[in-house]
């Protein structure tokens, strides 16, 4: 228990997608815009990894790596797939965002149309790519493991991009300074809020 405890908040606070990798930067910029938009998309994202990082890693630990395969019989034990990761990585992520994408669609239109590209893009996000690549290097003890690493993954990037979006709001009422506007206090922000989130790193978990 203590190590899904430690999982799950190091991935929301010490380990942020976003904060500490900067991974999925293109959608974090571009939709933080708005608070609902912000929050659709992070449920989104966060859906997706919950699904795609069990998946993944079975695919990871009963297919792709060395001896992965053993248990279909002795003659299988040093057959290395590893080298496929990327593409089935890619095609399990790819299969859950068309499915996301549909059910936006159909129950939430104006959410669908507020996303735009962004919501295909999903497929392709670096941040949910990223915490299939991480399960990989962190060599998580089973699948419960890597299950709530991804579901803190995908909280720690929607509080990313709420807060974000929440700030944005705010500053469409500030004076900012012309130069500024738009993507460059956007980048400075993200900058701050990352030194915040350092602060975590002290953390003993």
């Amino acid at each position: 228990m203590e190590q899904y405890l430690s999982t799950f908040v190091r991935s929301i606070f010490v380990d942020n997608m976003i904060f500490a990798y900067y991974l999925g930067m293109c959608s974090f910029v571009a939709v933080s815009k708005n608070v609902k938009t912000a929050l659709g998309l992070g449920m989104a994202v966060t859906f997706i990894l919950v699904c795609t990082l069990p998946i993944n890693y079975m695919l990871e630990n009963y297919v792709l790596k060395e001896g992965a395969l053993s248990w279909l019989g002795a003659d299988f034990q040093n057959v290395n797939l590893s080298f496929l990761s990327f593409i089935l990585f890619i095609a399990t992520i790819a299969s859950f965002t068309q499915l996301v994408e549909m059910a936006v669609e159909k129950f939430s239109p104006s959410l669908y149309a507020s996303l735009g590209i962004f919501l295909p893009l999903i497929a392709v996000n670096c941040a949910i790519l990223g915490g299939s690549l991480f399960m990989q290097q962190k060599a998580f003890p089973n699948v419960g493991v890597a299950t709530v690493y991804g579901l803190g993954s995908g909280i720690g990037w929607m509080l990313a991009i709420v807060g974000m979006a929440a700030i944005r709001e705010k500053l469409t009422y500030s004076d900012i300074p012309k130069p500024l506007k738009g993507l460059g206090i956007t980048f400075i922000i993200t900058g701050l809020m990352g030194i915040a989130f350092m602060c975590f790193s002290g953390l003993k978990i």
